[in-house]
């Protein structure tokens, strides 16, 4: 199993490729949606960023944007895109106390071992009555079932996506990190009617699933989705 920076380099050179249409063009589009719900005019930070296709989104309408990132393959194309980035770990950030009015993190906890402490450094960025959007890969999912039957698959030359630390976990596990003083206000689901990606690159298939998921993220059925992303509040 690779460390996290090693395989995030690697992965870097691959990571966009198709990623501007189709699926993980959805999903992106489902974030951005929510993270806009909390940032619009305010100031946020995106834990995670990767190359910046979100934080790209968020930056165009938000008082100020940042980023951080543990690769610095994926920072050289944020840099590229005119972000303002910075290289570090989730449980170590390098912003000061109380910076952001949002803190969002997508798809990155689930590869961070230690989630309370990176749960503790994301809590410690945001200014009281702030928000932290966070995600978590869910246990209880379809997404979750197929990952345990499918074959690995390549992110680089030699390079597979079971050569990173990964956990799955349940919206009751997952929020029990949270510290003391934030509290769980809502959530959103992606990936919930979704069996494989590769449906959304079917001309007549894409259309409905495109639907079922814009339907479905905010509905009852989010508790099963594939993503779960967690809206919590840090106490005035």
């Amino acid at each position: 199993m690779k460390d996290n920076r090693s395989y995030y380099d690697a992965f870097s050179a691959r990571y966009e490729k198709g990623r501007d249409a189709g699926y993980h063009a959805l999903v992106d589009a489902l974030t951005v949606d929510l993270v806009l719900r909390y940032a619009r005019g305010k100031d946020v930070i995106e834990v995670g960023c990767g190359t910046g296709l979100i934080l790209k989104e968020i930056a165009s309408e938000a008082h100020h944007a940042a980023g951080v990132d543990l690769s610095a393959g994926m920072l050289r194309r944020a840099c590229a895109r005119g972000l303002a980035v910075a290289q570090g770990d989730a449980t170590a950030i390098p912003f000061a106390s109380e910076s952001f009015d949002v803190v969002c993190s997508f798809k990155v906890l689930p590869h961070v071992r230690d989630l309370e402490a990176a749960l503790a450094e994301m809590t410690r960025l945001l200014r009281p009555g702030g928000h932290l959007l966070i995600e978590f890969y869910n246990r209880r999912s379809l997404r979750a079932l197929v990952k345990r039957l499918k074959r690995p698959t390549a992110v680089a030359d030699d390079v597979t996506d079971e050569e990173v630390y990964t956990r799955y976990d349940t919206f009751e596990s997952f929020t029990a990190a949270l510290p003391a003083g934030v509290r769980v206000v809502g959530s959103r689901g992606i990936r919930i009617a979704t069996p494989a990606a590769i449906v959304h690159d079917l001309p007549v298939a894409r259309s409905l699933f495109a639907f079922l998921e814009r339907t479905l993220c905010d509905s009852p059925l989010r508790r099963f989705a594939g993503f779960v992303q967690v809206v919590a509040e840090k106490e005035s």
